[in-house]
């Protein structure tokens, strides 16, 4: 579908990184004119001699390690590997350099808008200053190294704030969007027991104001571990009683101070949730985060000084963190709160147009829903500075490939499409985005350096051009240290390594492809089994929703005593459309032809 040019490819930090690392770690040297066996042999190196690659990733990044570490990987295993033992560090130290360069502590660290379209800049300094204004203050409250701090916040320049300031007092941060309801936000944050709780008043979405003011009040009363709780009035509401406001925390004078953490120190908790049970509490560290996000950032999305990163995301899912990790690389990036289709469906690409972005994530779901309703973007809109449309959340359908690689051509644009696939679990992708190769439609680009992924059938033997089970068979940094309240690992271990000991079992199923690609296929544990024949649900979704009745859908299969096995489809319809049996047998006749007979659902229901 792509091919990057000569210049992209030379221009690439991955390319630059390679020669670098051939020069002083080990690493193979790139194969001149041949950017797929180069990027091959890059990243066998990297899972074949992991302490020899993330060592040269620390170097390249120049990471600052308050006192040395003793050795890269002193332990292996799975679960416990021990990285950078004997190090001492800061994420938010790392987050702020920009700031400490004179020529650009003025430029936009952050570019926040909402519905209403308007972007207000934060500078690096300005951003830095507010950090170290309520680092302070939250030292002052007695937060010590290891306190959690919770933010109930939405996807707002403050949240970023209050992150860092976790960060840099060594804190542990975690939080929860808005529109969660107070039963799904205690289940999250009275596992961890806050010790500061962050909050706005409510937060605009689909062209209303949500007052959350009930929400919060109740939040307060149920978390009894609260020293101090922070009212940030994003609709204009007096703070409530006791409660300390947002402007006096963050407009004192402080120099910044950050604490110098063990490597494997926590810096958030993020939430998964399992088929049993509360969410899992998953705890990631200031090193492993820190290392991990500046590889998948500066090498994989070949961020820089310059760029300007959008992600559609909310304060509740990894891809928020992830974008916080941006400005590890010095690039300003893009908040944006509200709806993803306010006041209409190209609502997100205004926003990239807006704010110049030049990296532009999304989810699949909203490519597929732009296709379905026949706009242009690129060329209604000036979307010049895209040079990167990314996408996660399911598995991106050939349909949407096209049509985003359609729509850039209208406009000669020269647009690099990178679906890329990971997890909460690690905060990171498994496999994606590469600068320098091509772009196959329907396939991740490729798999990601440092990460062992293999795909493996039930014997464990892994296979290429076959759907297996997504495996990592080496640790990566940004694998949890562990679960919240998980005292003897047990939970931790009953999630990744019960199925094929001492190796990550994601639950996904995936094709390797023979060309070095990945080709995603839905969770493991919704996978529909018919008659020995395996699929995917996502699958179904892409056939079934190519029909323009049908907005979603969801397939569910179901083992029953008997030995019998019921697959129903939901589907959610389009307006104006009718279930009825005309619709259903086209339903049937598309998955019958496109995917199998035996794929065909037993009963669908609207």
């Amino acid at each position: 579908l792509w091919q990057p040019g000569p210049d992209r490819i030379d221009g690439a930090q991955v390319t630059r990184f390679q020669a670098w690392a051939a020069a002083h770690h080990g690493a193979p040297a790139a194969t001149p004119g041949d950017p797929q066996r180069s990027y091959a042999d890059l990243h066998r190196w990297s899972t074949d001699d992991l302490p020899a690659f993330w060592q040269a990733v620390a170097a390249w990044f120049d990471v600052r390690f308050a006192t040395p570490y003793d050795t890269v990987l002193a332990d292996r295993s799975m679960p416990g590997a021990r990285w950078f033992p004997g190090a001492t560090l800061n994420y938010a130290e790392h987050a702020l350099r920009t700031a400490d360069d004179p020529d650009r502590a003025a430029t936009p660290a952050l570019l926040y808008t909402d519905e209403r379209q308007e972007v207000a800049p934060v500078s690096w300094a300005d951003l830095r200053d507010q950090v170290a204004s309520l680092a302070a203050a939250l030292r002052d409250l007695g937060v010590r190294p290891g306190d959690r701090i919770s933010g109930y916040l939405p996807n707002i320049p403050q949240a970023v704030v209050a992150l860092l300031a976790t960060a840099a007092v060594g804190a542990v941060w975690t939080s929860c969007a808005p529109d969660f309801g107070a039963r799904s936000v205690l289940d999250r944050f009275q596992q961890v027991e806050p010790v500061v709780l962050f909050t706005v008043d409510g937060y605009r979405y689909g062209g209303k104001e949500h007052d959350r003011r009930a929400t919060v009040a109740e939040l307060r009363a149920e978390l009894p571990t609260l020293r101090a709780v922070v009212h940030i009035p994003l609709l204009g509401t007096d703070a409530p009683e006791s409660a300390l406001t947002w402007s006096d925390l963050t407009t004192n004078e402080a120099e910044p101070a950050y604490e110098q953490v063990p490597f494997d120190h926590p810096l958030w908790v993020l939430y998964s949730s399992g088929t049993t049970g509360l969410p899992k509490a998953i705890v990631q560290s200031q090193g492993g985060i820190l290392l991990e996000h500046l590889k998948q950032l500066g090498l994989h999305c070949d961020l820089g000084p310059g760029d300007r990163f959008f992600w559609y995301t909310s304060t509740g899912w990894m891809m928020w963190n992830f974008l916080v990790g941006g400005l590890l690389t010095g690039t300003t990036i893009v908040l944006y709160d509200g709806s993803p289709g306010h006041p209409d469906i190209a609502a997100q690409w205004r926003i990239a147009e807006a704010t110049r972005a030049t990296l532009f994530g999304t989810s699949a779901a909203y490519v597929m829903a732009c296709r379905k309703a026949g706009i242009h973007p690129a060329r209604d809109l000036d979307l010049s500075t895209v040079g990167c449309v990314a996408t996660t959340g399911s598995p991106l359908p050939p349909d949407g490939f096209r049509w985003l690689h359609d729509t850039f051509r209208e406009s000669d644009g020269d647009l690099w499409i990178a679906s890329v696939s990971g997890g909460t679990d690690v905060c990171s992708c498994f496999a994606g985005a590469v600068p320098t190769l091509p772009v196959h439609i329907g396939e991740l680009q490729a798999l990601s350096l440092g990460t062992d992924l293999q795909a493996w059938d039930p014997q464990g033997r892994p296979v290429i051009d076959e759907v297996g089970e997504l495996v990592v068979t080496n640790p990566m940094p940004s694998m949890p240290v562990r679960f919240w309240n998980d005292p003897d690992g047990s939970r931790y271990h009953d999630s990744y390594f019960d199925t094929y000991p001492g190796v990550w079992r994601h639950g996904d199923w995936i094709t390797r492809t023979s060309r070095g690609g990945v080709i995603i296929h839905g969770r493991s544990d919704s996978t529909l089994n018919r008659q020995g024949v395996r699929m995917g649900s996502s699958d179904i979704y892409e056939a079934v929703e190519r029909l323009p009745e049908i907005r979603e859908s969801l397939v569910i299969g179901l083992e029953l005593p008997d030995g019998g096995y019921w697959m129903p489809l939901f589907v959610h319809l389009a307006p104006g459309a009718a279930l009825d049996d005309a619709l259903r047998d086209r339903i049937k006749r598309t998955l019958r032809t496109e995917l199998s007979p035996r794929h065909v659902p037993d009963d669908i229901i609207e």
